[in-house]
Parts: structure tokens; sequence; C-alpha cells
């Protein structure tokens, strides 16, 4: 380690352990309030990657920092309850991802939000510019519909037959509304007939893949909190469909649908820790410029692919991140 690395390193702890120490005279450690939109079972990784970076910034938990978890399991009515009770407990800092980030948004303009995930923090409305967010809400932008034709190159590179799309997305979210028109609009400049698919609630899911059989040759899944609660679902009915589905985050090839695209999630929520030891040092939001993501995953899901009796290009496998046997 070079010396100057070692002492900034020195420098953070004790900026955090002092900082933590005035706190703990007032009585209360600094909190974070963080908000997953689904379940700890499906995205409490995200969680350990946040707190893991947390702890090489100097922010140990239970010792100089608090965290305060809350799980909406999909539902976005709880939104507004987590946002209330985080609102009730006074946390210095929220982190969630962009649907409850609107949602807290407009609840507070007094406690500091970061975005760890965002599909389009700026057409959603959650921020007034990339470069100067304002108020007091940044975060990170994940790009879902810069990538979306990356997405559907790879799709019809492996269905190279594919004619007819579906694309299943919750309008009840404006950014899934937003990266689900980028995608229809996409599919259709190169030939492909489109079929979109809405849904609001879990419980929509079974009855639209009844309407869905028999009507696409692939599925294009937008994400959103509600469809990353039910991606195993989705998967799950998707096969036995016989659709191959292409997610934009790794977690839905994962669950098993045939490959995804996208930003790596745990990368993101690694860096919305970095937001928060910024906020808890006293930096505002406002000042934070929106990052993008660094880092782009592309994983094949070989064994959906041998079921679906699809080959999947030697190219394809070559360039993938990581490859699902």
């Amino acid at each position: 380690m070079r010396r100057r690395d070692f002492i900034a390193g020195i420098a953070g702890l004790s900026a955090a352990r002092s900082f933590a120490a005035l706190a703990q005279e007032a009585g209360k450690l600094p909190t974070v309030g963080f908000l997953g939109p689904s379940t700890p079972s499906v995205s409490g990784h995200w969680a350990d990657a946040f707190v893991q970076r947390l702890h090489e910034l100097g922010w140990i938990e239970g010792r100089n920092v608090a965290v305060e978890y809350r799980w909406a399991e999909g539902r976005s009515e709880r939104y507004a309850e987590i946002a209330a009770e985080f609102i009730q407990l006074k946390v210095d800092v929220i982190v969630t991802v962009g649907g409850p980030a609107l949602v807290a948004k407009r609840m507070t303009s007094v406690i500091p939000i970061v975005f760890a995930v965002a599909a389009d923090p700026l057409g959603s409305g959650l921020v007034a510019s990339l470069a100067r967010p304002g108020g007091n809400i940044t975060g990170l932008s994940v790009q879902f519909t810069d990538t979306t034709s990356k997405r559907l190159e790879l799709l019809r590179a492996v269905v190279s037959t594919l004619r007819i799309l579906a694309i299943l997305a919750n309008v009840s979210y404006p950014a899934a509304v937003l990266e689900m028109s980028e995608a229809q609009a996409t599919a259709q400049k190169v030939g492909l007939d489109v079929a979109t698919f809405e849904i609001q609630r879990a419980e929509d899911i079974a009855p639209t893949f009844e309407t869905l059989r028999g009507r696409a040759e692939a599925l294009y899944v937008v994400s959103d909190s509600l469809i990353d609660a039910n991606r195993v679902r989705i998967s799950t009915l998707a096969l036995a469909a016989r659709l191959p589905v292409v997610y934009p985050y790794r977690e839905g090839a994962e669950a098993g649908g045939l490959l995804s695209y996208g930003a790596n999630f745990p990368s993101l929520f690694r860096r919305s820790a970095d937001y928060v030891d910024k906020i808890l040092r006293g930096t505002k939001p406002a000042d934070l410029p929106v990052e993008q993501p660094t880092k782009f995953d592309l994983v094949i899901n070989l064994k959906t692919a041998k079921t679906l009796g699809l080959e999947m290009p030697p190219s394809l496998l070559a360039i993938a991140d990581e490859v699902i046997e």
C-alpha cells in the first residue's frame, strides 16, 4: 500500500470516528434507512454490498453507524409507509432505488436520499439534472433505456428467427413506461412485431402469461421492484410457455431467464455507500452529481438455452461475464 493511501485511510477512519463520537454524545448514532424494494432473499446481497463498502470507508454497523432495514416486498404501496417510518425515526439518509426514492422525495425535502439504482433519474423527475441534481436527492443511473438496443441485439443473436416480441412492464412505475416505449420503438426499427403486456400487481402476472401464450416468440422484461420480487415466477412461467427471456440485470438470468445485459447492481450499491459517506461527513446531496454505471454484465443461462433447444453462438459465450450451466 502506498504511504499516501495509508494516511488517507487513517484520516478517513478518524473522521468517521470523530463524527460518530459527536453523534453518540447527542445520544444517537448516524442512522441510514435502507429501503429494499423486494425481499431480503431476493436482494439482500445488494444490502450486503452496500454495508461492506461502508465498512471499508470506516463506518462500522453498530459501532459508529446504525442501519435500519425495511423491505417493501415488491409492493409499491409500502414505499410511502416505510418512508414515513424513516421520517419519524429521523434517519440521517435514506438509501433505496428509483421508485421508492421518488415517493420519499415527495414526502421529505430535508432528509438526504440516495438512489443506488434508477432507470432514468432525469426522465422520471428524480433530479433536475445529472450534473447538478438539486434538492435532497442524488445517486446512480443504470441507463436501462440506453442499453435497450444492446439487449435486443443479443436476444436476436440467439433467437435468429425472432419475428414477434412481447414486452412485459409494470406501468405503475414511470421509468418502466419509458423503457417499454424505448424497447418497442427499437424492436420496430429492426422489423419486429411487438405486443406489450402491462402489469401493476403480482396478481397480474399469471393471467398475463395466459394471454401471452402463443402470441410471441420471445419476451423482453422491463425491470422494476415488482418484477424483481417476482423474477423467479416470471422466468418459470416463461419457460413453461417456451419463451426465451432477456432481462436488464444479472439476477434475471440467474432466476432462469435466457440472458441479461446491464449494469451490475451490487457494484452500484457499493458505490451508493460512497455517497452516504460524503453526506454523513457534511456534503449536500445537491452537490453530488448523478453517476453512470462503470460495469456492465452479460450473463447467459446455458441451462435455459438447452431446455428451450436454442444453440448459443460461441461468439456470445466468449464475451459473457458469466455462463450459468
